[in-house]
């Protein structure tokens, strides 16, 4: 089994941002040279997630925002002190990884589908870690 890593930086510029990554990850899949195998995508943040969604209209980026900040509003008395739970909360509905089949060398995404940097607490620098598998 071959095995390639790769990792690169994120910077958000808002509170809650989703920022497209798959130019980024389809980058370090060619550089892995892999054919066929598993692309891991993950993140080591606890206010930060890995999403696929779709990536062809922006309005879905600023909709999702709007529903996350429905499903965990600022407005709450959380017991956190520093003040970021609901970054916390959204970080666990969504996750820290996807992973993505390869098929011939590239990511088999669904056609409007893209690889999204989901930022629940900027803004800041953020790691995203890419493992390939073949």
């Amino acid at each position: 089994m071959a095995v390639y890593r790769e990792d690169f930086a994120v910077e958000s510029h808002r509170s809650k941002e989703l920022l497209l990554i798959t130019d980024e990850v389809e980058n370090v899949l060619r550089n892995s040279g892999i054919k066929a195998g598993i692309c891991l995508v993950y993140t080591p943040h606890t206010t930060a997630a890995i999403s696929i969604n779709e990536a062809a209209d922006p309005d879905v980026r600023q909709d999702m925002i709007l529903g996350f900040n429905r499903l965990s509003p600022n407005s709450v008395q959380y017991s956190h002190k520093e003040g970021n739970s609901p970054a916390h909360l959204l970080a666990s509905l969504i996750g820290p990884s996807e992973s993505i089949p390869i098929i011939d060398g590239k990511l088999d995404l669904g056609v409007w589908q893209g690889i999204y940097f989901c930022e629940f607490d900027g803004p800041r620098v953020r790691k995203v870690y890419v493992q390939v598998l073949g």
